[in-house]
């Protein structure tokens, strides 16, 4: 009795290959997704699979491959939505070179980071995107880049680490939103928020100050907090308790400017026409506030590009700067 070569137990890539008409190295380049198989290829291939009813054994793949197509997306903190929207962004990317994404959310916790990177390197994971944590090690970092293993880290820079970063702007953007309230006639002007154990606070804060040493006569403040809404009020009301005539803040992001303006109103003090405020980020509740917040965009499309161009080349750029843009808006 013969066997029946289409029994999707024994059928194998060569049986594929076969009934296609084409090479076993084809059907591999298929399966894996890759752009190096021409559309005729992915057509026959695609064709073949369906007929014989192959089924793609990816963990066997993984296996031989040492890695699989699985791309962990590790975010700091996913109640940031900012952060959510960036999660989207770059799933989608992802899915577009072929590749699978898992996402998980670690907290801003160094410990949980570590566990839930080693449980995943269990997977045989192809890459990781992570925003590190506050007190991320550059060598913890660093080793989980092997030969097999890429690493990306996005949004924080961690000093010593070799890993290739994208990041926003962020010293410009500072620097631009703060210039922007000088040009508003403001010389007594606030940075409030923001965490100074992680590197985004510090190149915000850079942008900030070099904007107001720039000109002589500028009074500035630096008051911090955690990057919350909470933090944003308790931060504002720090602010005016010190500083009761300061005309303007620049806020270290959206959600903080959020809070800022919430303990403005209790204050019976408008954005805009008391007190200036932008924020950062860009958020889509931003433009919708009762006085629409300015702010520094960052479009998590751009940032999710530039990770995909490091996967997808397998390149070692060190660090990539996205643009930001400012929307000056009523607030």
């Amino acid at each position: 009795m013969k066997t029946n070569n289409t029994n999707k137990q024994s059928v194998t890539v060569h049986d594929v290959a076969r009934v296609a008409g084409v090479s076993k190295s084809t059907v591999s380049l298929v399966l894996r997704g890759s752009d190096k198989a021409s559309d005729r290829a992915k057509e026959k291939v695609l064709k073949a699979i369906e007929e014989t009813g192959y089924v793609y054994n990816r963990e066997a793949a993984a296996m031989r491959s040492k890695s699989s197509d699985l791309v962990a997306i590790v975010i700091n903190d996913l109640t940031n939505p900012y952060s959510a929207n960036l999660a989207v962004a770059l799933e989608k990317h992802i899915r577009e070179l072929g590749l699978m994404a898992t996402l998980v959310n670690t907290s801003e916790n160094a410990l949980t980071q570590t566990q839930i990177v080693a449980k995943l390197q269990e997977y045989r994971v192809k890459a990781f995107i992570i925003c590190p944590t506050p007190n991320t090690q550059a060598s913890w970092l660093n080793q989980l880049q092997r030969p097999h293993t890429q690493v990306v880290s996005i949004m924080r820079q961690v000093d010593g680490s070799q890993v290739p970063c994208v990041l926003p702007n962020n010293e410009m953007g500072a620097y631009n939103a703060t210039k922007a309230l000088i040009a508003r006639g403001h010389k007594s002007i606030a940075f409030i928020g923001g965490d100074a154990a992680i590197s985004d606070y510090h190149q915000r804060l850079a942008g900030f100050n070099k904007a107001a040493k720039e000109q002589n006569d500028i009074q500035t403040w630096v008051f911090n907090s955690t990057t919350n809404r909470h933090g944003g009020r308790l931060a504002m009301s720090e602010c005016l308790a010190q500083v009761p005539q300061v005309e303007s803040v620049v806020c270290f992001n959206d959600i903080v400017a959020y809070g800022v303006i919430e303990y403005l109103a209790e204050q019976n003090l408008k954005p805009g026409a008391d007190i200036g405020v932008i924020g950062f980020d860009d958020l889509d509740d931003s433009k919708l506030m009762s006085v629409p917040l300015s702010t520094v965009k960052i479009d998590a499309n751009d940032i999710a590009k530039a990770v995909c161009h490091i996967l997808k080349n397998d390149t070692q750029e060190g660090l990539t700067q996205v643009p930001v843009e400012l929307i000056e808006r009523s607030s």
